[in-house]
C-alpha cells in the first residue's frame, strides 16, 4: 500500500549495482530491458540510452505549483539511504511526475517501491524502499514474465473531435490570428482533443514498446496512465550542468525522399517557423539565466526528424551557479515555454483558456523524473495521450495535439499540422 505523504519519514531507500549476469533471477537466456520493465510496470522514463523504471508505490509527495518544487525536493531527498553510486543520476530515492499543463494544479511524484535504472554508459542499479534487495528482483522477474497484451486488443476503436476540425479551424485559430495581428500578443499555442474509445482496454505496455520501436530518439514515458513519445527536453539537471532542446516550427514528412528533403529544407528557410522559434530561445535563455554562471544556445536551429514530423530544434547548456537549483526548481521556472504556451505568457495562456474548449490535462505539461541530489529530467510531454481518464464500459483515451500560431499563421495549415501530429499516438493504438 502506498505511504501517506506524512509518513514518508519512515521511507527509507537503498542502492546497490545490479550484476551483470541476471540469468538467474530471470531465467537462463533471459535479456533484461529496463524499458520493457517500465513498459509493464507503467513507470517509466528513458531518453537517448538512459532510463528509470519503476514498480510499485512506497509514497506520493505532494509539487505544490507553481513554486513548491524546494519544498518536494526536501522531502524526497529525507528518503535517500545508503547508495553504492552517490555520484550517478537516478540513483537513491527517485519520483517519478507528470504534472498537469494548468500550472496553478497541484501535481505529484511517485516514489516507486523498486526503482531500476540504466546509464547511457551501461551502468545498472536497482533502488529499494523499505524491502530487500532479493524480494525486490523477484518482483522485478515477475512483472517481466507478464505477457504483452496481457487481455484481449480492441477490435473497434471510434475515433471523434471534441471540437469540430473546421470550428477549431476557423473560430479557433483563425480567430487567434486576428487577436495577434491586432498587436495584443506575438504568439499562442492552440491544441485540438480527439477521444478515442476501444471495446476493450488498451494494454499501455504494448503502445509504450510500439512508440519505442517508431520513435527511437523521443523522450518515452508512461507515468501513471499517461503515456507519451515527446521530442522535446524541457529541462534536464545533472550536477551542476543544465541542459535544454526546444522545439518549435513543424513540417510533415512525405514518403518520396526528395519531397522529404525539400520539405525539410523549406522548414529551415521559413521566417513563420524561424520566428515561432526564436521566441522559445530568447525566452529560455532570459529564464535560465538567473540560475546560471552561463548558459548559451546553439547559434542557429537545426531539423529534428521525426517518423511523422520534421521540426526545428535547438540545443541550450549552461552551468547552475552554487548552491545549484534543483530540477523541480528549474521546470517550475520553465512551464510552460513559448513552445506550448506563447508569448506573452499570461495573454496566451488566457487566450488559450478561452478558446479550446477543452481540459488539457497533462498534455503539455512535464513529464519526468527526480532524485534526491535535485538530479532529474523533464520532457515537455506532447504526443502523448492519457489513458482511463473516463471509463464507462469501452476504454477511453484522450489525445491531443498543439500548433503555434504567429501572425502570418494560416489556419488550414495549422490543421493540417496536427492531423500530422495526431499520428504518433493514433498510429500506435490503431496498428492492426
Amino acid at each position: 500500500m502506498p505511504v501517506c505523504p506524512a509518513y514518508a519519514g519512515f521511507v527509507t531507500t537503498t542502492t546497490v549495482r545490479l550484476p551483470d549476469d541476471l540469468g538467474p533471477i530471470l531465467g537462463p537466456g533471459s535479456a533484461f530491458d529496463v524499458m520493457a520493465l517500465g513498459a509493464r510496470s507503467g513507470l517509466l522514463w528513458c531518453r537517448e540510452g538512459f532510463a528509470v523504471a519503476g514498480i510499485g508505490e512506497a509514497t506520493r509527495i505532494p509539487v505544490g505549483r507553481p513554486d513548491g518544487g524546494a519544498a518536494a525536493q526536501a522531502e524526497l531527498a529525507a528518503l535517500s539511504g545508503s547508495n553504492e553510486l552517490p555520484d550517478q543520476p537516478g540513483t537513491g530515492a527517485v519520483g517519478f511526475g507528470a504534472f498537469p499543463f494548468d500550472r496553478s494544479i497541484r501535481g505529484e511524484l511517485i516514489v516507486p517501491e523498486i526503482v531500476v535504472g540504466c546509464s547511457a554508459e551501461g551502468e545498472r542499479w536497482i533502488t529499494t524502499s523499505n524491502i530487500s534487495v532479493d524480494d525486490a528482483l523477484q518482483r522485478v522477474a515477475g512483472v517481466m514474465s507478464r505477457a504483452v497484451p496481457s487481455g484481449p486488443e480492441p477490435t473497434s476503436l471510434n475515433v471523434s473531435s471534441v471540437l469540430a476540425p473546421e470550428i477549431w479551424r476557423d473560430e479557433v485559430v483563425g480567430y487567434a490570428v486576428d487577436r495577434i495581428n491586432a498587436g495584443e500578443l506575438e504568439k499562442v499555442v492552440l491544441a485540438r482533443e480527439l477521444v478515442v474509445r476501444t471495446n476493450h482496454p488498451v494494454d499501455t505496455a504494448l503502445i509504450v514498446d510500439r512508440l519505442r520501436a517508431a520513435y527511437p530518439a523521443a523522450i518515452v514515458f508512461s507515468i501513471d496512465g499517461f503515456v507519451g513519445a515527446s521530442p522535446e527536453l524541457l529541462v534536464s539537471r545533472a550536477d551542476d550542468v543544465v541542459r535544454a532542446h526546444p522545439l518549435a516550427g513543424t513540417a510533415p514528412r512525405a514518403a518520396d525522399p526528395t519531397r522529404d528533403a525539400n520539405l525539410a529544407e523549406g522548414l529551415l528557410k521559413s521566417d513563420k517557423d524561424r520566428w515561432e522559434h526564436q521566441i522559445t530561445i530568447e525566452w529560455l535563455l532570459k529564464s535560465l539565466l538567473p540560475f546560471c554562471s552561463y548558459v548559451d544556445a546553439e547559434p542557429t536551429p537545426s531539423i529534428v526528424t521525426l517518423a511523422n514530423v520534421h521540426h526545428l530544434g535547438t540545443l541550450v547548456e549552461g552551468r547552475l551557479s552554487r548552491p545549484a537549483a534543483s530540477v523541480l526548481e528549474l521546470v517550475e521556472t520553465l512551464h510552460p515555454t513559448p513552445a506550448v504556451g506563447g508569448d506573452p505568457q499570461g495573454k496566451a495562456l488566457t487566450l488559450i483558456e478561452a478558446l479550446e474548449r477543452a481540459d488539457r490535462g497533462r498534455y503539455a505539461g512535464p513529464a519526468g523524473w527526480v532524485d534526491g541530489a535535485g538530479n532529474g529530467a523533464f520532457a515537455v510531454s506532447v504526443r502523448s495521450a492519457q489513458f482511463g481518464r473516463e471509463v464507462a464500459g469501452p476504454s477511453e483515451v484522450h489525445v491531443f495535439a498543439g500548433v503555434g500560431v504567429v501572425g502570418d499563421s494560416d489556419p488550414q495549415s495549422e490543421l493540417d499540422e496536427t492531423r500530422s501530429k495526431f499520428q504518433a499516438i493514433l498510429g500506435a493504438l490503431l496498428r492492426p
